[in-house]
């Protein structure tokens, strides 16, 4: 295999922060394996032969979803939604099912997951003519859907219909606003400022007397949409008596889809007019905001810790100090100081021996950073400029600036992590701020990236850490707005 070709699998994971083209593999104890699934042994060529497994699946062990471990780590995190309300597992067994019946692919696993985001979007089978659905019938229809809806979105450049992407970011858009204005109380929504735009938020409150809350800011990480983050901390909050701010940043949600606004290196610039907005309300404590951050939001919450000195606590979930180091290493030594030869190599060497998995691959990794590599992913080409979304990976390197942090932090880890193997320990290592460490692990089946199988573990873990820090009575002092 020429040197300069990238090595990765042929799935991406649903959560997969910037993995580059090591997409989808899964890792093995310290290390990764590198390369999986039918379209690694195609990019290596038809003598290659799987390597013998040195250590044990981290998969678990009851049941397989799919063979490859990509659409695995996918369907194990709509499964474990269930536990939150946002999936039923008798529905994504179902779904499974179909989409292995029909051949495991990019355009099966779309269109199945997308049949089920209409279906429930529809009214119910059995519904009478004429009567309206049931509001809490119509609530968590609308949370599943957007889950499914999600879950074909992830996917939707690889199909033969690249160009749906945004129909189906609206389409789960839809359904979660549905969801967020049949919460009791109604979640509140509202436009942030923003660079020159604005960020679109929905606050979630407990029922009960408006008085001042602790409330977390939760923030999605590089591919995740806000069904998410109802799994990873909306229900847990409001179970728990406390606010939670959901929003979509640059590189996300519909300033992605949408706007076409590719992720800053510069989050706190993100986190600072939530902060801003959350402190004006009465219903909010000003002196216990939380801000955490799943997958690759591990690291954009570093960031914005930095330089917010208004947060009482930081969650990094995992802790990453570098996406970058998430890219196989193949693909970053493509990148040069040359911006020229950088893509010369990478159009010339690179791209004509992709296959229509691994060019699904790269679209959908660099789609986030760039917004030329967005509209090429969409008009089903391969993006010709790596090296400009390479940059901003780069530049999200916080290595430097986590010593700076002053909030209490805690820094999750996980059994086989597969994205960051590594960085979480690195991160907690180099906090000088008050600190805690705890790793998700297999003995709990709470183990790879983000525990998909157990949100209700990780959520109670993110949570009792919280008020441990922030504590569960009312605001201590009085309000400081500076």
């Amino acid at each position: 295999m020429d040197a300069r070709t990238p090595r990765h699998p042929s799935g991406v994971s649903r959560r997969a922060a910037l993995t580059g083209l090591a997409a989808g593999s899964i890792a093995a104890g310290a290390g990764a394996l590198p390369f999986t699934g039918a379209a690694a042994h195609a990019a290596a060529g038809p003598a290659a032969a799987p390597a013998a497994a040195a250590v044990p699946d981290p998969a678990p062990g009851a049941m397989k979803l799919f063979a490859d471990p990509g659409f695995e780590f996918a369907g194990l995190l709509a499964l474990g939604a269930a536990g939150m309300r946002a999936s039923e597992v008798g529905e994504v067994l179902t779904i499974v099912n179909a989409i292995n019946a029909a051949g495991l692919s990019e355009q099966t696993f779309t269109d199945t997951f997308r049949s089920w985001g209409d279906k429930l979007s529809a009214p119910p089978p059995g519904a009478p003519a004429g009567r309206e659905v049931p509001g809490q019938t119509r609530r968590f229809r609308s949370l599943r859907a957007a889950q499914y809806y999600s879950q074909a979105l992830f996917y939707v450049l690889g199909t033969d219909r690249p160009g749906d992407e945004k129909a189906l970011y609206l389409s789960a858009r839809g359904a979660w606003d549905a969801f967020a204005r049949l919460c009791s109380p109604a979640a509140v929504t509202a436009q942030v400022p923003y660079a020159g735009t604005h960020l679109p938020v929905w606050f979630f409150r407990p029922e009960g007397p408006v008085r001042p809350r602790p409330t977390v800011i939760l923030t999605n990480g590089s591919d995740g949409q806000n069904t998410d983050m109802w799994t990873y901390g909306v229900s847990a909050a409001l179970d728990r008596g406390w606010n939670a701010l959901v929003y979509d940043g640059p590189g996300q949600g519909q300033l992605l889809f949408v706007e076409e606004i590719p992720f800053t290196t510069a989050w706190e610039k993100v986190v600072a007019p939530l902060v801003d907005w959350l402190r004006a309300r009465e219903d909010v404590d000003g002196n216990r905001i939380a801000l955490t951050g799943i997958s690759m939001g591990g690291n954009l919450v570093a960031r914005a810790a930095a330089f917010e000195q208004r947060l009482a606590a930081v969650v990094c979930q995992p802790g990453c100090l570098s996406p970058w180091l998430g890219f196989d290493k193949e693909l970053r030594d493509l990148v040069t100081p040359d911006k020229a030869q950088t893509n010369k190599v990478w159009n010339e060497e690179v791209v004509p021996r992709l296959t229509p998995q691994l060019r699904f691959t790269v679209s959908k990794r660099l789609e986030i950073f760039d917004r030329q590599a967005l509209r090429q992913a969409r008009e089903g080409k391969v993006p010709t400029d790596l090296w400009t979304p390479a940059q901003v990976a780069i530049g999200m390197d916080v290595t430097k600036l986590v010593p700076r942090i002053k909030a209490p932090v805690l820094v999750l880890d996980y059994d086989f992590e597969q994205f960051y193997p590594g960085q979480p320990q690195e991160m907690y290592d180099l906090l000088r701020a008050r600190r805690a460490y705890l790793k998700m692990t297999q003995a709990t089946g709470a183990q790879l990236h983000c525990s998909p199988m157990a949100p209700q573990q990780h959520c109670d873990v993110v949570f009792d850490w919280l008020a441990d820090v922030l504590g569960p009575g009312p605001s201590r002092g009085p309000l400081d707005r500076s």
